[in-house]
């Protein structure tokens, strides 16, 4: 089977998983897959309504699984296949995660003709933190930053 074809079997996967979930309620319609050397590591589907959690998106369910049984918090040799391409949540998790490539079906604009609009999630992140519309107050940080240089100067922690 050549790199393209693998590509799409995994796609597929991750486009089946997005019905799967939707056809047992869980959430909308968006599977995710974590893949390690040709060998699917974790699957989700999105479980936001069915577990009462907003963190709960496919990506997010793949890669804690992923991460969890590699032992590990980076997947920098893996690929992520999703039914959609990511939210900015799960883009943020998935540069943290570092997996060494992304593929995705549909796009946010197809997500949004179904309701499932992050427009506003990236305006509100193009704006001054106190133009957002939720309000964010810094408070302590003298405090917070504390236990920052605490963590600068352990040379004991684990760096990422």
């Amino acid at each position: 089977m050549d790199k393209n074809d693998e590509h799409i079997k995994f796609m597929r996967r991750a486009i089946a998983l997005a019905k799967e979930g939707m056809d047992k309620g869980a959430g909308g319609p968006f599977g995710a897959l974590v893949v390690r050397n040709g060998e699917i590591i974790s699957e989700g589907y999105n479980r936001v309504t069915s577990a009462n959690d907003p963190t709960a998106h496919a990506e997010i369910v793949a890669i804690r699984d992923a991460c969890e049984k590699l032992k590990s918090f980076q997947l920098d040799d893996c690929i992520l296949y999703t039914s959609c391409e990511p939210c900015p949540m799960c883009l943020g998790a998935i540069y943290w995660a570092r997996p060494k490539a992304v593929y995705y079906a549909c796009n946010r604009n197809d997500a949004a003709d179904i309701d499932f609009d992050d427009h506003f999630i990236y305006e509100e992140l193009k704006k001054n933190i106190g133009e957002r519309k939720i309000p964010f107050m810094s408070i302590l940080r003298d405090e917070g930053k504390l236990v920052f240089k605490a963590w600068k100067e352990n040379p004991d922690v684990v760096r990422y």
